[in-house]
């Protein structure tokens, strides 16, 4: 099964935007060492009025950071026991954003998913993992508009070479490429065929590392001399 798409780029980058103002940090890092709390209880801890802890939690709501839920505090019930207070809680979403982009989580599923199904009994380590990489980027292309969309919303940075095909300013997996070549190189190259076929494109994807910041370059089916994939 293919991983839902993450976050994107803007929605990760605000999020962390709403940290920089250093009341806002305050709130964040008070709700987050508790189960949950209070505006009440946030604005007395921090020294705040009631006003301007509610207008920073709920800041941070809305980037994400932070999960609200309304309940009754105490033990009252019933007519006569008060409306529900807006409680606030740790978001369980992870926000996180690499300059230039990276998406190492991504190959870690990726990974995890291809152990699983050779333990499963669905063959070698090494082709599962072209397998789920290929899946994968059917799943995210078929949501994207074009296939440059995707590969730019992947984080590949794809700019056009002087032979008319597409090279990849960025490798999302840099470090990793760095360490595991071979096995990333293969990673990269499914993933991206996957993003053609998700968006119909007729390209021919090619394992290429000399050809810009990462091992895959993008031709036309018919360019004049391509290199066998």
């Amino acid at each position: 099964m293919a991983s839902p798409d993450p976050p994107s780029r803007e929605s990760r980058l605000s999020a962390l935007a709403a940290l920089e103002d250093p009341t806002r940090r305050a709130l964040y890092t008070f709700v987050a060492a508790r189960e949950a709390t209070s505006r009440d209880a946030a604005a007395a801890a921090l020294g705040l009025s009631r006003s301007t802890a509610a207008f920073h939690l709920d800041r941070l709501a809305r980037a994400g950071l932070l999960a609200v839920e309304f309940r009754r505090l105490g033990e009252r019930t019933g007519p006569g026991s008060g409306r529900p207070a807006k409680i606030y809680r740790r978001a369980a979403a992870e926000v996180s954003v690499s300059v230039p982009e990276r998406q190492y989580e991504l190959a870690g599923e990726l990974l995890a998913r291809a152990v699983e199904e050779s333990g499963d009994g669905a063959g070698p380590v090494r082709e599962a993992l072209r397998r789920v990489a290929r899946e994968q980027g059917r799943a995210t292309g078929a949501g994207a508009t074009t296939f440059e969309a995707a590969l730019a919303a992947g984080g590949y940075e794809p700019r056009p070479d002087a032979a008319g095909g597409t090279v990849m300013g960025n490798c999302p997996f840099h470090r990793l490429a760095q360490q595991h070549t071979a096995l990333v190189c293969d990673l990269n190259r499914e993933l991206v065929c996957g993003l053609a076929e998700g968006t119909g494109a007729e390209r021919t994807v090619l394992t290429d590392p000399g050809a810009g910041g990462c091992c895959v370059r993008v031709t036309l089916p018919d360019e004049p001399g391509a290199p066998t994939p």
